[in-house]
């Protein structure tokens, strides 16, 4: 009987220190620093290079607007930025994520500096922690002035009407949530002519790790950098990413520097329209057009880096249908 009343006060011990740490993570935390007090200036270059990196770069426009499915690469339908891309418990996600919309018309009453913690940090308006589908970690990471140049892009966008569901992640994540945004660490953007920096920087800024890595609950599994293998589920079947490392076999050790350009190029012409997949058949979550938009010298850039990532053996089945 003394040996089950201490076990029962332990574990009775136990439960009062668990309920004290998820009170504290639901209340305490994310211990980020206020929104700073900033009004950006609009400028025409700002947000020329805005557009370029929302588009074409950090490819905000990819989840912050709707997409067609039906076609190949699921190119915009229209809204941008209007929101309601969403990443649910069937695609492998810890509950129900929506890209909220980021027009006018939902950020009329934020501030400048509250958008800016949001994108950076992953807090919200209202001191709410962010799901790191939102880039944040990497954003964060970036130069101020590129994350300057989106604020006054986005906010020239026409107001899209719509109103997106608040996001509901699953237990425990709707706890651990709160410890996921961090401080942002900002660098300078390196000039174009260091090829190699630059084009480090871009990835960090397109994300490409996070995609085409081996993942364990949103993270990235240490060693498979760039390996490829990340699973996108579907009804139809899985999608994985492809090994971009410069592995010859497995990976993309025989492209040339010309060949990668070219395929991301291969969607900018004109009378290129993406082709119906049909309702039984798997798609790509590549936004192949929008990252087509991206300059020349700057995919270049990328490949530059990319040979610099050590190579990883590792064949990706790509389709795998049920």
């Amino acid at each position: 009987m003394k040996a089950l009343k201490i076990t029962g006060l332990i574990l009775a011990g136990l439960l009062v220190l668990v309920g004290a740490a998820i009170i504290y993570v639901k209340t305490a935390l994310p211990n980020i620093a206020a929104a700073p007090d900033l009004k950006i200036e609009r400028t025409a270059a700002r947000i020329e290079r805005g557009k370029y990196l929302a588009n074409h770069v950090t490819v905000c426009m990819d989840c912050h607007s709707t997409r067609d499915w039906s076609r190949y690469a699921g190119p915009l339908t229209g809204s941008l930025g209007g929101g309601g891309e969403e990443f649910t418990q069937e695609m492998g996600f810890p509950g129900k994520f929506y890209a909220p919309n980021i027009t006018p018309y939902a950020l009329a009453g934020w501030t400048d500096g509250e958008i800016f913690r949001a994108v950076t940090t992953g807090v919200n308006k209202s001191g709410k922690a962010l799901f790191p589908v939102m880039g944040y970690h990497r954003f964060g990471q970036l130069d101020k002035e590129d994350i300057y140049s989106v604020i006054a892009y986005i906010r020239g966008l026409p107001p899209v009407q719509t109103n997106i569901p608040q996001s509901e992640p699953d237990f425990p994540v709707n706890i651990l949530i709160n410890t996921m945004p961090q401080e942002a660490s900002f660098t300078n953007r390196p000039s174009e002519a260091d090829q190699l920096a630059y084009g480090k920087y871009l990835i960090t800024a397109t994300g490409c790790v996070e995609c085409h890595s081996k993942t364990d609950k949103g993270n990235v599994i240490p060693g498979t950098e760039f390996g490829g293998g990340m699973e996108f589920r579907s009804p139809n079947g899985v999608v994985r990413s492809a090994n971009i490392t410069m592995h010859k076999e497995t990976g993309i050790g025989t492209w040339t520097k010309e060949a990668f350009v070219a395929r991301f190029k291969a969607y900018t012409d004109s009378s290129y329209v993406s082709p119906q997949v049909a309702p039984d058949e798997l798609n790509t979550p590549m936004p192949w057009v929008m990252y087509s938009g991206m300059k020349e010298q700057d995919l270049a850039a990328i490949f530059a880096y990319l040979n610099t990532i050590k190579p990883i053996e590792h064949r990706v089945i790509k389709f795998e249908k049920l």
